[in-house]
């Protein structure tokens, strides 16, 4: 989204450097800095739509207030001579609407565990880089090119129809693999050639264990979202030490990297991730243990009016499973989207996102585990910083399919699983959401 610069670059550094207890002047030659954000808050009414009589707690309608991808940041750069600048970003989440801190294992959503602080600083992009002529060479954590090719292409971004419910989500649960932020990691911007850009990305694995199962060097949680690597929610079995491995996603070296085309009313892109050798030992130890984990995809906005833009995107996603039968990770997907502009102000949006079937099913073999999501939502902008918004989405799973509602991004996700025993997933459902929120970006 378009952030505005609101104070000028001295105005700014003060303002911080008075907060922080520095002394003035703040802002050195050559240098600016601005201060940014952008609030995200909703009231939800959602389902599971677990009908199973086994079932425990409340699976049916819930009420929420969410507090959705809200963060505020700072950012600027340094001349540094010879048509270079020094780069920097430091950008955190904030839970407006709830308190921030780690997230304990719950019953109701066991694949939330995250020991994380999202409210700390620099929770989200953040970086030191260089940036020229040849373009921009980085060190940080961001969101990798893979996620950034296709973001303008989802109207409903951190809502609770979010496409990556589906895209770029292996199995259905409410972490998008391969629509993620990768920590650390280098990677390179290039300038525009005409209508072309690309980028690219290298994460070095940092994890001691051979076959990925515990967090890398420096990080609090498991590679790829699969828990907290102490008391991981979906670890099966403990190690020898009473620790639960990551091994439910955790990868080691990763490769991200996107090439994008825009000219007229077309934004075509291209782009490929690889995430090397990804545990998966909790689905099935031996059929299933560690493979490599790829995806893939292309995808095109088009505007056909000044009103009306249509997004699609088709994505294919593989893994050398050792065994295709219980291979649940390797599937196509696709996505379709439309915004129409009804009046200056107004604009009516349509997605659904579908999950073709996989070879295979941990613990059952091959099964029905397609699964579609139907999106429509209406927005009223009160200017270009401004709006509110109400969104419905239905996520109906076939028979072997657990796909959620929430994924990446929006405050209070809904999953599989009920109140009862941990790691109790319920397939098959339709989940279902209402939303109304309000946004304001400065």
């Amino acid at each position: 989204m378009k952030r505005r610069k609101i104070l000028a670059a001295s105005a700014t550094a003060v303002v911080v450097a008075a907060a922080f207890s520095a002394s003035s002047p703040a802002v050195a030659q050559n240098t600016s800095v601005q201060f940014y954000g952008h609030l995200d808050l909703s009231i939800d009414d959602i389902t599971k739509g677990i009908k199973d009589p086994t079932a425990v707690g409340k699976v049916g309608w819930q009420a929420d207030v969410s507090s959705n991808l809200s963060y505020f940041g700072l950012r600027g750069d340094h001349d540094i001579g010879g048509g270079n600048r020094m780069v920097f970003q430091i950008e955190t989440q904030i839970d407006v609407a709830a308190t921030p801190g780690p997230s304990p294992v719950n019953q109701a959503s066991p694949g939330n565990a995250d020991d994380k602080v999202l409210g700390a600083l620099s929770s989200r992009n953040s970086f030191l880089g260089i940036a020229g002529n040849f373009g921009a060479i980085k060190i940080g954590k961001t969101d990798a090119p893979y996620k950034l090719s296709t973001a303008r292409m989802d109207p409903f971004s951190a809502s609770v129809g979010d496409y990556n419910s589906i895209m770029g989500n292996t199995g259905g649960d409410n972490r998008a693999e391969f629509d993620t932020r990768l920590s650390h990691a280098v990677w390179y911007e290039s300038n525009k050639m005409g209508g072309f850009s690309w980028s690219a990305l290298v994460a070095p694995g940092q994890n001691r264990a051979s076959d990925n199962s515990i967090n890398a060097s420096g990080e609090p949680d498991c590679t790829g979202g699969g828990g907290t690597g102490a008391l991981g929610s979906s670890a099966a079995n403990p190690t020898s030490n009473g620790l639960f491995p990551c091994n439910d996603g955790s990868f080691g070296n990763a490769y991200s990297v996107a090439g994008v085309y825009e000219a007229g009313p077309i934004y075509a892109i291209a782009a490929y991730e690889l995430h090397k050798q990804t545990n998966r030992a909790s689905d099935d130890p031996v059929n299933v243990a560690i493979a490599d984990e790829r995806a893939m995809k292309v995808g095109v906005q088009y505007v056909v009016t000044p009103n009306t833009i249509l997004d699609v995107i088709f994505e294919r996603m593989t893994r050398n499973a050792p065994n295709p039968d219980f291979n649940e990770r390797q599937r196509n997907g696709s996505w379709l989207a439309l915004s129409q502009k009804v009046t200056a102000q107004d604009d009516v949006n349509l997605g659904w996102a579908h999950a073709g079937k996989t070879p295979g099913d941990p613990g059952t073999g091959p099964i029905d585990n397609v699964a579609n999501m139907y999106t429509v939502g209406y927005k009223h902008h009160f200017d270009r910083q401004s709006n509110w918004y109400a969104v419905y989405a239905r996520q109906a799973n076939h028979t072997g399919a657990h796909y959620d509602l929430g994924a990446s991004g929006h405050g209070i996700t809904t999953d599989c699983k009920d109140g009862g025993a941990p790691g109790t997933c319920f397939t098959g459902t339709t989940l279902q959401a209402v939303s109304v929120g309000w946004m304001y970006s400065f």
